[in-house]
């Protein structure tokens, strides 16, 4: 049974799912949509434009669906999405999009720790944790299965390719590609996330192609297009080793050396 507390401020244009819990003095403006089993925490502000999925939990003070900080902005109707069982943690702020996207997005099984900044036209993918304090700027794509240490600072239009962990309190300025782990100021490459992709079921095999490609491209003092050359010719073309191809041909920042 859906549980509001008589504090709370609900605009009777918000959708409210069943088995909601709404604590107090929370905030849940118009044109909003709250799933099936979502937590809303005491003084969360849900705006206008948000969407929220099942089972997902907003902790106190975080604040969901603000304008962008964005001087372009001309108050034009945008929005934010949030999946599935996704967790924004005490002070976390993610806001609306802009019309370059007009939706800002985080995926399903997310974790958005405290004091986390979320700007406008960011894509999250599913199972990203973002650590404390990290700040994004705007128009970051951040792909499934990524992990940001606490307090990074993200550059507007990064890219983080999936599987990767970043160290905390790097200053991301380039594209990060695939599968690996980044370190150290500035951000460098630090080898294949092992352990994070031997854990989500990766084959040896694909390991051992993904090892031959990175060496390609870090150690071998090739330009990028040199080492994709040599990955399309002596390389299996596994998916992985594909979508790192695509990832690095679609750079568009440069990816971190």
């Amino acid at each position: 049974m859906t549980q509001i507390h008589p504090s709370a401020i609900i605009d009777p244009k918000a959708e409210i799912g069943v088995d909601v819990q709404i604590g107090p003095f929370a905030i849940i403006e118009a044109d909003v949509k709250i799933g099936d089993g979502c937590e809303i925490h005491p003084h969360a502000v849900i705006a206008s434009g948000t969407t929220i999925g099942k089972k997902s939990r907003i902790f106190s003070g975080a604040v969901i669906g603000s304008i962008p900080q964005d001087l372009k902005f001309s108050n034009e109707k945008t929005f934010v999405s949030i999946g599935d069982n996704t967790t924004v943690r005490e002070y976390a702020t993610v806001n609306r999009g802009t019309d370059h996207s007009w939706t800002t997005r985080v995926g399903d099984n997310c974790l958005l720790m405290a004091y986390s900044h979320t700007a406008h036209d960011c894509q999250i993918g599913n199972n990203v944790v973002i650590a404390n304090a990290v700040n994004m700027a705007g128009h970051v794509i951040i792909e499934d299965y990524v992990g940001v240490g606490g307090m990074c600072a993200i550059h507007q239009f990064v890219h983080i390719g999936g599987h990767c962990f970043i160290g905390g309190m790097s200053a991301i300025t380039k594209d990060v590609p695939p599968f690996i782990l980044a370190m150290g100021e500035p951000l460098t490459y630090g080898g294949l996330n092992t352990v994070g992709l031997s854990r989500r079921g990766f084959s040896k095999e694909a390991l051992a192609t993904l090892k031959k490609a990175y060496k390609m491209l870090y150690r071998q003092k090739l330009t990028k297009a040199q080492a994709i050359q040599r990955m399309e010719q002596e390389l299996e073309m596994i998916p992985e080793l594909r979508h790192l191809i695509d990832f690095l041909k679609g750079s568009e920042r440069g990816i971190i050396r």
